[in-house]
This record gives C-alpha cells, structure tokens and sequence, in this order.
C-alpha cells in the first residue's frame, strides 16, 4: 500500500540519467549534441548538451526524458525477449520459467483482467465493510501488513543503526496518499488547487469501488483531514535524512504506553512475530496522533480511507476504467505524462517488482560478460586509491579523526553486476490467475521473507537493487557501494573508450557512490556500518561550515519560475557529485600516469573527461515532474549536478580556460573545498 516500509534512506541511490546508444558515436562524444552558441564557461549544461535537449522531445508516456531511459527502453527489449520466451514455454511446474512465465502471462491477459473487473478485491472490500469496531478496525489493518499491504504506517526490518549486524524491526510514519507530507500543510495557491485534485480523484476512485457518488464525495473529504492530520504530525524531507531522528528503540509495553489504542504485540502476533520483545518506533509524533485517530475518527471514515488505500494500491493491476483514473491523477497531473505506458512495459515492471532476481539472473546472462565485471574491479580500485591519497591529504581534518575515516575506508566493500547468490524464489506460488492474486502472492511472499530475517544477522551477500536497473548506491549500514549490471554497459561503461570518457563517467558514478560514505548522513557512520559520531566535536564543526557553503550555492539555483533547489534536501547528493568528480578525475590520472593521451575530435583528455559526465545528465522534464522532484527529491535537477559541482573544480577551469567572471567558476572565497 502507500505506506511504505522506509525508515530513512539508507540505500543511496544515484538516479542517474546515464549516456545512450542514441546520440553516441565509436569516440564516445558526439559533438552535434553540443551548443556550440552557448560557451563552455558561462553554461557547461547548455554548451554541452543544448542541441540534444533542443532536439528530443519528451515522449508522450513519459514525464521525464534521458538517457537513462534511453538505457532502460533499451533493456526492456532484452527483458520482453526472456519473458515472452518464458511466456510461451510449457515450463515445469514450480521452475522459475514457469513462474516468470504465468506472472507475465497473467498481466498481458487484457481480456481475462477487463472481465473480471472490481472483483479481484471483492474479498477485501467486504472485509472493510465488515468492519464494526475499532477492535476489528486494528485487526484487519495488522492482517494487511502480515500480507505485505502496509497501511497507515510502514512497518519492516533492516539492520540496527548501532549494531549494524542484525536485522531489527522498524516503525514509521506513512499512510499518506500524495507524495509527501508538504502537499497537506502548503497553503499557497498552486498546493490547494492541488489538493482539489486530489479530493476529486479520491472520490472518483470511491465511486468505482461502489460507493454512490454524494457517499463518495463525504468520504473523500474525511479521507483527506485524516491524512491531514498524519501528515502534520510527519517528519520532513530533510529531517528524514538524520538517522537520529529515525531511530527509537522500545520495549513493547512502552510502545504500547505510547499508543493505548494500537496494541504492537497484536501486530506481531499477525505476523507470526510473537516473540519481537522490542522494536524501533521511529518517528513518536507520527504514532501519537495515529493513535488519537484511531481513538476519535469515525469507523466510517476508517473504512474510507482503507477502502481509498486499497484502491490506490490495486488500481494499476484491474480493468480499465481503475487504471485509467490512477494514470489521470498519478500520471498526468502529478508528473505531465500525455499517455500511459504500453501493457507490456507495465507487466515487466510488476514481474520485476515482484521475480526481479530471478529475472535478473537470466538479463545478467545476456548481457554482462565476466571480462565487465573485471575491469569495473580495476576501474573501483583506483577510484579507491585516490579517495586514499585525498583523505591522507586533508588539511582541515584533525588525525584522530582522519584515523576513524581511514579505517571506515578499509571496509569499503564493492558490488559490481550482481549478487554472489540468487534469491530462492522456490516458495511463490504463481499460476495464472488473475493478475492482482500473482500481486498479492508476490507481496506476501517479501513480506515473509522480510519478517523472517528480524532478529537475524544481516545477510551482507544481498542487494538493495536489481542487476536489471539503471542506477548505483550506497549502503551506510553495510559500508557498501555496488553497482547493477544495467549500470555498466556500453557507452557509458565502454571498455573499448579513452580512459578519460570512462572516468568521466563510470568513474564519476563511481566516486559519487564512494564519497556519500563521507556525506552529511553517510559520515554518521563508523567503518562497521554503526551509527556512532567518530568525529571529533572540532572537526564536525568544520565540516558543518563547508557543507554549509555547498547548501546556500544550490539554495540559490533557480529551476522553475521561482522554485529554488533545496539544498539542504540534496546536500548529501550534492557533496558526492563533487567530490565524486575530484576522485574520479585523481583516479583518471592514476590509471594514465605512464600514458600521453591525446586530443580526440578536437577535444582535449581533460574536456573529454567532463564532458562525459556532462552528457550523462542532459535531461527533459514536463513542469509539473520538475515540481515534484523539486518537493520530494534528495538529488538536484541534472542541470545543476553539472554547473554546481563544476563551478567549485580548478581542474573544469582549467580544461576550459575559464577567467574570473565566468560563471563556470566561483569566486575563491565562494568556492566548496570539502573531500
């Protein structure tokens, strides 16, 4: 449901917009791209990447437009080939093909899904009409989570944030339906037209649920005070991104002090968990007013609102008329797509959301050769011997300090294309069915599986992402950095490039991974993955003032009209991109230092290493996409993760010959100097 399980981002992901096939050439840089109008110093975005921006529209199904998604239209031709193949196979009951297979079968019967329309959650419907105290009311809702349909809170394990090798179960705020806490409480005029869409489209979705529609319209007001007042009582962004403030470890009978209206040892006993003795309540305000609520709201608007959630969840899974009005809202008003994304695309993001390793395994046979995943090892190692020499180097950085961070970097441990062992997927049950039911038994499965591990050492061999996704992170728990192989594909990852294209960008990808174990949040965090300041009070200090420069230098980017990026949100994102870029540049100059590179096509190693990390970012977005990420994105908008970390580099200055006055670079005593 929407309350999903997130106790903080821990899992750094770099969403990045990775270079394409398209628009590339055998040298890696194609120099129509550029706008040669627009010169490199005053706008390094636009110079580099102003005519392909100029000349690919965003597509109607998308809200955002890249070269990541050049790369991921690009997959998910390999991933239609495998399914398709599995699809038509008379597999072995059981096998894994038989299970990709019915799944995917199940989601592309169009005909079968239109048939059998809302009653593939008549079963739970009834089960919220049922309802007639708040006894049941609580029951039902602690009978979802052991399902894997959280609602009104995100309830999971992950590992303790002081004692990083076992797995705890964690508490937290959620049970909202727009993205964020902030589209509640802004009361200017573009947040309340807004919310007025919101209204009309939970009451639309009331109505196809059954309601009549002056019922629905009274139950979609009830539904958003409700919220409301969650969303009040919710942390922000930016406080989210303090682990301190997501971390509270309690007895249960103190838990249950906190919240005499929601009884946590039923809970886990639904969960099968009755031996869970202490947990982290995350986020205590939250859990004060959803048990108020749970006290004073009327049972009737309890049943709107899950009767809303329910709905929302299993809308993109159902006939029609239900996926129609989730994409009207969801897609269009939100995010400015024109069109909805064709079934077949859909299906492969459900079966991956719910077989992913599975699929992933077969994606990583055809696509990712042993002799990748050794030259990226080659490429991380060097990467990592040049964040040595910075760290050894640091002149701001007292050694009792420089101590604790040198043996956090000892512990680095690299990822590269896939996970060591594939996850068993021997206990789901698919067939095909309908395709909310291959939903439903994909969720509860997870959520099995997840419970089970609370308690348990932490299995550092898992992956926080799929092999077939386009992007990178950071785990401070584990002190790990891995990288997908969607990630490491050509030409963004070529092993037949220049050095410098390959550092520019891999490596970029990369160092940016690297340095968020050095981040705001990710310095919190000791060389075992525990969060334990091991800085010293006079060194956080000085960290704090430079960071604090890099936070007023995005504060004052303009994105759209007069949205401002929020540098406070995107410092963490913001102190990897630069110094990502210095290592990986230090890294460049390791791996050539017995070498003479030479100019190509006009462009000398230096540009050409900027470049390629410039042409990874280039990126369209409808407004209303751009807005969204503004409210409720740790990363900036691509364009300023090019100018902001460029402007602070002498190396981008001198590459380009840059002067004082130039845009392209800060004023000395404005410049970022942080790893």
């Amino acid at each position: 449901m929407n309350a999903s399980f997130r106790p903080l981002a821990l899992a750094i992901a770099l969403t990045l917009p990775l270079a394409a096939a398209a628009g590339s050439n055998e040298r890696g840089i194609d120099k129509s791209n550029f706008d040669a109008s627009t010169a490199a110093c005053a706008d390094f975005y636009q110079h580099a990447n102003g005519n392909w921006l100029k000349h690919n529209p965003i597509p109607a199904e998308y809200s955002a437009w890249g070269v990541m998604n050049e790369i991921a239209e690009r997959n998910l031709g390999v991933l239609r080939q495998i399914r398709d193949a599995a699809a038509a196979a008379k597999a072995e009951p059981g096998s894994t093909q038989q299970k990709i297979g019915d799944f995917y079968a199940s989601a592309m019967d169009e005909a079968g899904i239109e048939q059998a329309g809302i009653e593939p959650i008549r079963a739970e419907l009834d089960q919220i009409a049922a309802l007639d105290d708040r006894a049941a009311l609580v029951a039902l809702i602690n009978r979802w989570h052991a399902q894997g349909m959280g609602v009104l809170f995100g309830f999971g394990k992950e590992a303790d944030l002081k004692n990083s090798a076992m797995n705890i179960a964690y508490a937290t705020q959620g049970g909202l339906g727009l993205p964020d806490r902030d589209y509640y409480t802004k009361d200017d005029a573009e947040s309340k037209a807004l919310r007025a869409k919101y209204l009309a489209h939970v009451e639309r979705m009331l109505t196809l649920v059954g309601s009549k529609p002056e019922q629905a319209q009274r139950d979609a007001a009830a539904v958003l005070e409700l919220e409301t007042r969650l969303a009040k009582a919710s942390l922000t962004l930016v406080d989210l991104r303090d682990p301190n403030k997501s971390y509270n470890i309690v007895a249960v009978d103190a838990a249950n002090a906190a919240t005499p209206h929601y009884d946590w040892n039923s809970l886990f006993e639904a969960i099968g968990r009755k031996d869970l003795r202490s947990f982290s309540l995350s986020h205590p305000l939250f859990f004060a007013e959803m048990d108020k609520a749970l006290a004073d709201a009327p049972l009737s608007t309890w049943q709107a609102y899950l009767r809303w959630h329910l709905v929302d969840t299993a809308a993109q899974y159902l006939s029609k008329d239900f996926v129609d009005a989730d994409f009207d809202f969801g897609g269009r008003t939100l995010r400015g797509a024109k069109e909805l994304r064709p079934r077949w695309k859909r299906a492969i993001e459900a079966v991956n959301g719910n077989l992913g390793e599975a699929l992933g395994e077969l994606f990583v046979a055809k696509t990712f050769p042993p002799e990748a995943k050794a030259q990226m090892l080659e490429l991380v190692g060097n990467l990592q011997q040049a964040l040595k020499a910075r760290l050894k180097k640091l002149d701001w950085m007292g050694d009792t300090t420089k101590q604790e961070a040198m043996a956090k970097f000892d512990t680095f441990t690299p990822k590269i294309g896939y996970p060591d062992k594939w996850r068993d997927y021997s206990r789901l049950d698919i067939k095909r069915q309908h395709y909310w039911h291959n939903v439903r038994a994909g969720v509860a499965f997870e959520a099995a599986r997840q419970i089970a591990q609370i308690g348990q050492p932490v299995d550092r061999s898992e992956w926080g992402m799929l092999p077939q996704t386009v992007n990178a992170y950071y785990n401070p728990l584990a002190n790990e950095i891995a990288f997908p192989a969607a990630i490491l594909q050509p030409p963004f990852f070529d092993p037949k490039a220049d050095a410098a294209l390959n550092y520019g960008t891999i490596g970029g990808v990369i160092g940016h991974e690297l340095m968020h174990g050095f981040d705001d949040q990710g310095s919190q965090f000791d060389a075992k993955g525990n969060l334990r300041m091991w800085w010293t009070d006079e060194d956080r200090a000085k960290f704090t003032a430079r960071t604090a420069k890099l936070v007023e230098q995005f504060d004052a980017f303009v994105a759209i009209d007069d949205l401002h990026v929020n540098g406070k949100l995107t410092l963490g994102e913001n102190i990897a991109d630069l110094g990502g870029l210095l290592v990986a540049y230090d890294a460049w100059k390791i791996a050539t230092a017995e070498q003479k590179p030479e100019a190509i096509d006009g462009l000398t190693p230096e540009q050409r290493f900027f470049h390629g990390w410039a042409q990874g970012w280039r990126r369209l977005h409808t407004e209303q996409d751009l807005k969204l990420r503004l409210n409720t994105d740790a990363h900036a908008p691509a364009r300023f993760r090019v100018l902001g970390p460029y402007a602070n580099i002498e190396a981008f200055a001198t590459a380009f010959d840059c002067k004082a006055g130039d845009k392209m670079l800060a004023k000395p005593e404005d410049r970022v100097v942080i790893w």
